[in-house]
């Protein structure tokens, strides 16, 4: 472990001056040209310089299904970071993982969770950030003998949102569809229309990656109190929101725990949104 012994200094705009990662180089893996989404946030604060390098991120799965993802969103991304460090020799690195389908709480909507991942060896600094959101324009179409794809076109936003066009048994005829001629002679009755969720074919999906980088950008400039390594931030909650009735703790969360991800320094803070007392509707006692 290496990291600096005193707090960086601010200045008086939003990038840190002393900051540990102050026009450090971090390699990000990509070949989706997610450095346009990822490079300006991490750019403002901490002042990272990001580098994509060429690495088959494919190998790690793909939205079409002709090669599964193994394990979960946050492995994959870690997987890729590692392989983009590899492959550039640098010592940070950065990488993300997209996952889509049902939305999580919303029936019958879609949903997509983004993943970052960031690596720092030296530091021995492992850090991932997921978003939920609803934005996406995951979708799917069965073209039939007569039906009509032009609904379905205008909702998913063709042709600045590509498609990927499959036959009845799952093969992939063509991604990456963008251009109306092409996509007519494809549309035929059994062939499936899916929106190409790879990132430099869908905006959509490009600006949840850009916001997501805010975050971390956010998360790696602040320092831990303890040991002054980057990326100090939520870890855990804790449970136990009083019931505003009886008092009683109840299952909301109370408190959010910070720490680092270096050494073990913990520290408390409030809820963010001030609320110090649950509903009884959510207390075991006052509603069993």
């Amino acid at each position: 472990m290496w990291c600096r012994s005193t707090p960086a200094k601010r200045s008086t705009g939003a990038l840190l001056v002393d900051h540990p990662y102050r026009r450090a180089r971090a390699a990000l893996a990509t070949q989706h040209g997610k450095l346009r989404a990822l490079g300006p946030p991490l750019a403002r604060r901490p002042g990272l310089i990001v580098e994509p390098v060429a690495v088959d991120t494919d190998a790690f799965g793909t939205f079409t299904g002709t090669m599964p993802r193994t394990g979960t969103a946050a492995q994959a991304a870690l997987a890729k970071a590692r392989a983009g460090m590899a492959a550039s020799s640098l010592t940070l690195g950065l990488a993300s993982e997209g996952s889509f389908g049902p939305h999580p709480w919303l029936p019958f909507g879609a949903g997509g969770v983004e993943t970052l991942a960031f690596i720092d060896a030296q530091r021995g600094l492992e850090l991932t950030l997921s978003a939920v959101s609803r934005r996406t324009n995951f979708a799917h179409h069965d073209v039939v003998a007569g039906g009509d794809i032009a609904p379905f076109l205008a909702r998913i936003g063709f042709p600045a949102h590509a498609l990927v066009v499959k036959a009845q048994d799952g093969a992939v005829l063509a991604s990456g569809v963008q251009d109306m001629a092409q996509l007519s002679a494809l549309a035929w009755p059994g062939n499936r229309l899916e929106t190409d969720m790879r990132a430099h074919l869908n905006p959509t999906r490009m600006a949840a990656i850009r916001a997501l980088a805010g975050r971390l950008a956010a998360r790696l400039a602040r320092l831990c109190p303890a040991c002054a390594c980057p990326g100090f931030g939520e870890v855990d909650v804790a449970r136990g929101l009083p019931c505003s009735s009886c008092g009683s703790a109840t299952q909301g969360v109370q408190a959010i725990i910070d720490g680092c991800g270096v050494c073990s320094h913990r520290e408390t803070r409030p809820r963010p949104d001030g609320v110090t007392a649950a509903s009884p509707a959510s207390c075991d006692w006052c509603n069993p």
